[in-house]
């Protein structure tokens, strides 16, 4: 069998599928729509990903700006690649409104959280609040942003772990991003002592914890305040400040509280 004959035998399978818009499709047409779809995919995150890792990896610009700029990319080449391919295959794309409507029927149906999704990842795109590498705390999960996808964003947490938070989270919920203004930040260490107990000398114990943590800046000067006072313990409150990218505030916390309780044994000093 020459290749005649196989073309022949071809056009004898290649029968009409359907009709959109007036546009006959038939069994080569639809397969080479979807492969030029497949293509024009392909390409947006390969050149997403050549923007990000290469293109402007020799910039002044972090991570999450590099990333905000391909992904802005990657959304702007598909949406002119689909509308080019679909022309190209003869589809009038006004006609496909029909399309469009039986697409609004499904949302109404479930798909209005993946449209909400869709559009938070946009605005968080645009308008930034939060980027990769930042820390950040949003209903309960605390961890640093590995990435912003379209429809959610990967959290790690202390553990390792990957949780995958709904953009939309970020837009509604109230979120707390530590490095948002890329400055120190403070942290509190509640302690609680026997009344009775020196305050000057409690202050300059809790002074002397601050000083000997090497990630405590000296500038703004750790504070030893009182937060409640009578009855049967004392409460005092250490607050340090610290980098905002430096060390992971539990991790700090924990260390600072070890070294407060040495102190206090050191000085006989019980807690209440």
């Amino acid at each position: 069998m020459d290749w005649k004959d196989l073309l022949a035998r071809w056009r004898e399978l290649d029968v009409t599928l359907f009709t959109l818009g007036g546009v006959p499709l038939t069994v080569s047409s639809v397969l080479k729509l979807l492969f030029l779809l497949i293509l024009v995919w392909w390409l947006a995150g390969w050149l997403r990903r050549w923007i990000v890792d290469h293109a402007m990896a020799r910039t002044h610009l972090d991570l999450g700006t590099r990333q905000a700029v391909g992904s802005i990319v990657r959304y702007t080449v598909l949406v002119a690649g689909f509308a080019l391919v679909l022309q190209n295959a003869g589809l009038n794309l006004s006609a496909l409104g029909v399309l469009a409507g039986a697409v609004g029927v499904g949302v109404g149906f479930g798909l209005q959280n993946v449209v909400s999704n869709f559009i938070s990842g946009l605005i968080i795109t645009l308008e930034r609040p939060i980027k990769v590498g930042d820390r950040v705390e949003v209903g309960g999960i605390e961890g640093t942003v590995q990435e912003i996808g379209a429809r959610r964003t990967t959290v790690i947490t202390n553990d390792r772990m990957a949780i995958l938070v709904p953009n939309q989270r970020f837009i509604l919920d109230n979120v707390v991003n530590q490095v948002y203004e890329e400055t120190p930040i403070r942290l509190r260490i509640a302690v609680q002592v026997q009344s009775g107990t020196d305050h000057e000398l409690m202050r300059r114990l809790l002074c002397e914890a601050a000083d000997e943590h090497p990630q405590v800046l000296k500038q703004p000067a750790p504070e030893a305040l009182i937060t409640a006072l009578g009855g049967p313990a004392t409460a005092y409150e250490l607050a340090v400040w610290h980098e905002a990218r430096g060390p992971r505030r539990q991790q700090l916390a924990s260390q600072l509280a070890f070294i407060v309780g040495r102190k206090l044994r050191e000085n006989e000093i019980k807690g209440a």
